[in-house]
């Protein structure tokens, strides 16, 4: 992990936590090195900012990988849900092929 990275992210979300994107990048960033912090702040992000859509994908991922399958699976149709009233097809498109690809692993 790229500390001088690490430190300007955390930096920025010292500076405005309410803004979501300073806790996503931080997850995306502690993904790679702390599992717990990267826990810690998707978790945030799911209940302080569940219209945040871009968190959805990445979190169900880390909590699949992380063997967690009821939360991966709870995050991915949260997800789901969200792309669809928020109209974002696009976005809607990659969590259904995500999960999809997450559930024909979890059903072998």
């Amino acid at each position: 992990m790229n500390n001088s990275l690490l430190a300007n992210l955390v930096a920025f979300y010292e500076e405005d936590p309410a803004d979501p994107f300073n806790a996503y990048a931080l997850a995306i960033e502690y993904s790679k090195s702390d599992l717990r912090q990267a826990a810690h702040f998707f978790d945030e992000l799911l209940e302080k900012h569940p219209d945040y859509l871009a968190t959805y994908y990445h979190a169900g991922a880390f909590f699949a990988a992380l063997e967690k399958v009821e939360k991966a699976d709870d995050v991915y149709r949260k997800g789901l849900e969200l792309a669809l009233a928020q109209k974002n097809a696009k976005t809607h498109r990659e969590l259904l092929s995500a999960y999809n690809n997450f559930l024909d692993e979890w059903e072998d």
